[in-house]
């Protein structure tokens, strides 16, 4: 029997906010383990293609002394993962929108500028996203899409796939299925473990305060 051609689109935001959530260190090893674990034993993968921004560089002003801070990214990491067997790494660009307040209500001492963390926007990642789809939908270079990922932005790339006789496949992360409007456009709901022993996992968890610091990539 021959195996279905398949390529495996991993919303990087997306992962890393349900990696976040189970305390997971967010590292290439783990995404390519991640991208090959969302294929079957049927199916064969032709890519894996990655999606997510560089970490912000830049100067910007603090919200309560107004002096200047400098955010320093690597995008090593980026490069490490691209030369990985199947992978190709697809960049949008992480905008700085300003501060939000670390807690809610904000207190009514005296602020400072600890008290706030920095928001950061992607831009462009749905966008590519949406058009590697309609490209491997169009060109026939598959037989099915595997998505890592949950914005329904993408429903209408999704749609264009299954019109052009392609099968969308929705992949469930441990505790993190996507909601009932982005599975009413797949086909095949494939739940994933995380590639990480059981053990691990627990110790992990054991070791991490019960109240992180919110994200503040949205």
């Amino acid at each position: 029997m021959l195996s279905r051609k398949i390529a495996v689109l991993i919303d990087g935001g997306h992962l890393r906010k349900c990696a976040e959530k189970h305390h997971i260190k967010y590292r290439p090893n783990f995404i390519e383990k991640i991208g090959k674990k969302c294929a079957s034993s049927d199916e064969e993968i032709v890519r894996i293609l990655y999606y997510d921004c560089a970490p912000f560089s830049g100067v910007v002003k603090l919200p309560v002394s107004g002096q200047s801070t400098e955010f320093k990214g690597s995008d090593q990491w980026l490069h490490d993962l691209a030369q990985r067997n199947l992978f190709a790494v697809r960049l949008g660009v992480l905008k700085f929108r300003g501060w939000r307040p670390t807690q809610t209500p904000i207190a009514q001492s005296a602020l400072a500028d600890s008290d706030f963390s920095p928001i950061f926007e992607q831009k462009g990642v749905d966008m590519r996203i949406g058009l590697d789809i309609t490209s491997l939908a169009v060109n026939r270079m598959v037989e099915r899409i595997v998505i890592v990922g949950a914005d329904t932005d993408l429903i209408p790339a999704m749609k264009h796939g299954r019109i052009h006789g392609l099968q969308i496949v929705g992949v469930s992360l441990p505790n993190h299925k996507p909601n009932w409007e982005f599975l009413a456009h797949v086909d095949i709901c494939r739940d994933i473990t995380w590639p990480i022993h059981p053990t691990k996992l627990a110790k992990i968890a054991a070791a991490t305060p019960t109240h992180p610091v919110a994200p503040t990539t949205v």
